[in-house]
């Protein structure tokens, strides 16, 4: 499947309004980088469970359990392309309100916050 499919298929949120409810009303927000940790060293954002793809064996059972799949949950990744894979996932176990984080942290970094660095 290409990126377009699932960058169409499923409800984003920009970074500027990641940035907006985040300063506004965080509470509620389910905040999930799929990242691998070595990335999240480079850049991360506060408030961000991490959930690395390439350890999906070992968290992917526990995620009804760990996460709310009724609440608002906002996922990120680099640039948008993880982040919709696991949006995808997620909506398929039953999560009900999910989005993907437009642009992941790249975008975050170039038209939110400039001190965090760009990889």
């Amino acid at each position: 499947m290409s990126a377009q499919f699932f960058t169409n298929s499923i409800p984003q949120i920009s970074v500027d309004e990641l940035a907006a409810r985040m300063a506004s009303s965080p509470d509620g927000l389910q905040l999930l980088d799929v990242r691998e940790p070595q990335e999240l060293e480079l850049a991360h954002l506060d408030g961000f469970a991490n959930l690395p793809l390439s350890e999906f064996a070992e968290w992917s059972g526990q995620i009804q359990h760990r996460f709310d799949p009724h609440a608002e949950t906002l996922v990120l990744c680099h640039h948008g392309i993880r982040s919709a894979q696991m949006c995808q996932w997620l909506t398929a176990q039953g999560f009900t309100n999910v989005k993907n984080i437009a642009g992941g942290i790249d975008a975050y970094s170039l038209m939110v916050d400039r001190n965090i660095p760009r990889y």
